[in-house]
């Protein structure tokens, strides 16, 4: 009787294996979407943008973006936990949220580890140092030096209270001794309409929000906080070269299934995403963007995250962020 029961079990096992394999090899049959938990402009939908359509053209389906901003990136990230589990309805992350929010909020609806299936990580970008032409600086020790002389009278820009623009521009506060006023907006294109109108002085956002602007001479660029300068601004000094090699920003966009995923459905979107950010064309389509593609596997991409939750849990407490 014992042995009757673990030959059905065993069969039962079997079967299931079988029909998940005959449902990986049959993935995917219709659209999937990917949802992105800022409005459209910026870093993070920059990203998803770059990845839909040649991904449409890797996997044979659709591949649709869907913005779904607010909460500070909860909704998206909540929404995309609850779903069913089967490739279709993946959540485009942001660094700032996923590695941020556990330690802003003493309650989350989502847990960034255990709700979640790494894909990979789809691009990384240094972030940029800009102000408006009336802020009368042309370089970045002016800059602090002027702030220093006028505490509080200037206000900084963010992509909404806890990303990584606000807590980012709160440890540069920290780090220079200046005094700013946080005005938070819901996403890079708000936040840039303000900052270019002179409504706000100063933003400190990756370079897809600013870099045109920019270039243009629209905004002053003071520095970028990565190790090397940027191909789209190689006028503008790293943070090190202009006085300041302690503050270094940087942001990341990963893709996510939801856990439970199946792993030969992972895998196949895995390998799709890899040929899709691999094509040359898309390359240059990045770089013009401001956006560093930089593939990391779905191993990777969750050491990277075990990583950074725990530094940027110290950093917000330092900086005494919190949003409940």
């Amino acid at each position: 009787m014992k042995s009757n029961s673990v030959i059905r079990g065993a069969l039962t096992a079997l079967g299931l294996g079988i029909a998940s394999l005959g449902f990986a090899q049959s993935f995917p049959d219709r659209p999937i979407t990917l949802v992105v938990p800022n409005p459209p402009g910026g870093l993070v939908d920059t990203s998803a943008r770059l990845l839909s359509e040649p991904l449409t053209r890797v996997i044979g389906q659709p591949v649709v973006v869907d913005n779904k901003p607010g909460a500070s990136g909860n909704t998206a990230y909540q929404y995309v936990a609850k779903a069913k589990p089967d490739g279709y309805t993946l959540l485009i992350s942001y660094s700032g949220y996923h590695v941020g929010n556990p330690a802003l909020f003493d309650k989350l609806s989502w847990d960034p580890i255990k709700d979640f299936s790494p894909i990979a990580l789809l691009t990384v970008s240094t972030n940029v140092i800009a102000v408006h032409p009336s802020v009368p600086v042309n370089n970045l020790k002016e800059f602090i030096a002027y702030a220093k002389a006028n505490p509080g009278k200037l206000n900084y820009a963010s992509q909404g209270n806890g990303s990584v623009s606000h807590i980012g521009t709160e440890i540069f506060k920290q780090t220079t001794g200046v005094d700013m006023v946080h005005v938070p907006y819901k996403g890079s294109g708000p936040a840039i309409q303000d900052v270019l109108a002179g409504q706000v002085q100063v933003f400190i956002s990756t370079p897809p929000s600013v870099m045109q602007h920019v270039q243009s001479g629209k905004l002053k660029g003071l520095a970028v906080t990565g190790k090397n300068r940027h191909p789209g601004m190689p006028n503008v000094p790293t943070t090190a070269e202009a006085g300041l090699p302690s503050f270094q920003l940087e942001s990341w966009v990963a893709l996510y299934a939801p856990a439970g995923t199946t792993a030969p459905v992972i895998s196949k979107l895995t390998d799709s995403v890899k040929q899709s950010l691999a094509l040359p064309e898309i390359k240059e389509r990045a770089d013009a963007a401001g956006v560093e593609l930089r593939y990391l596997s779905p191993a990777q991409t969750d050491a990277l995250v075990k990583k950074e939750i725990p530094f940027w849990s110290k950093a917000i407490k330092a900086a005494n962020i919190t949003l409940d």
